[in-house]
């Protein structure tokens, strides 16, 4: 069964994104349980995450469908001690509001050595950054996103991420995201079938699809090997359909959050329509 959903808003507190999600029927949903821009929120209120639980049956969409975001200013390898602290504690903190709404994954992007340290060494504080979080957490999976390797990114090469999962204690307890337009914005080609069974094939090599947690569905703005992170709509970009009607047909992406993160929301309905056609057409 494929969980077609979308990053929907959450404005106006958390509860309010499950019905956001079952407005486009969708049935799967990524959030930003805080503001994605700042350190500090006020916490998650108990009544907030007992409607957000409530509202997540009505929409009848399960925890294991649901893909939280954390903070676009953490970096879990940052060169820095004190930038270091910082992010470790705010995504302690996004792990913790995750466990108080009985989720089960976060999503994150690994990080960046702003050129002041080595590659090696990024990965490497990354990878300490998750353990200490695990060890205070429970049952929250660390999600990390491949990128598109813009300025001094890392997660764009599947052997940055094998690299970081290799140095992770629980390895229970930490996954994947692959986001389409990353990926071939950082050199993997998805414009045919052949192209997806190549990228996925040395995915599942360097990497393994048991560690495949969800995906985000976007196509591309900019050509293959760009390194430019710009998303499209399905089917309006570089990557064009094809892709995502083979993803759509692959049993390898089953039962996991795969979610939109295109850029007019407007669409987003006739975008999960599109893709459960596509999907449709194989049952």
């Amino acid at each position: 069964m494929k969980y077609i959903g979308a990053h929907v808003s959450a404005s106006g507190g958390v509860e309010n994104a499950p019905l956001n999600a079952m407005n486009i029927g969708a049935k799967a949903f990524a959030l930003f349980t805080k503001n994605q821009r700042q350190w500090h929120s006020a916490p998650l209120t108990q009544k907030s995450c007992e409607l957000f639980k409530e509202n997540c049956e009505k929409a009848q969409i399960s925890p294991d469908h649901i893909l939280p975001h954390d903070s676009y200013l953490i970096n879990l390898g940052h060169p820095t001690e004190e930038g270091l602290e910082k992010s470790r504690a705010s995504f302690l903190e996004e792990m913790q509001r995750c466990e108080q709404l009985g989720l089960k994954l976060l999503n994150f992007h690994p990080g960046s050595h702003l050129k002041e340290i080595s590659e090696e060494e990024c990965l490497r504080r990354i990878a300490e950054s998750i353990n200490i979080a695990l060890e205070k957490t429970c049952g929250v999976c660390a999600v990390i996103e491949n990128t598109a390797g813009q300025g001094s990114n890392v997660g764009n090469k599947f052997e940055h991420l094998k690299r970081i999962i290799d140095q992770v204690e629980d390895k229970s307890r930490v996954g994947i995201c692959i986001d389409t337009c990353h990926t071939f914005a950082a050199g993997y080609d998805l414009t045919t079938e052949e192209a997806c069974e190549n990228t996925f094939r040395l995915f599942d090599e360097i990497v393994g699809f048991n560690y495949l947690r969800g995906v985000h569905l976007n196509d591309s703005k900019k050509e293959v090997r760009s390194r430019v992170d710009r998303h499209e709509s399905i089917g309006s970009g570089y990557i064009g359909e094809t892709c995502f009607k083979w993803m759509m047909q692959d049993a390898r992406f089953d039962n996991i959050p795969l979610i939109l993160e295109t850029p007019d929301e407007a669409i987003w309905a006739k975008e999960i329509e599109l893709l459960y056609g596509f999907y449709n057409k194989i049952q």
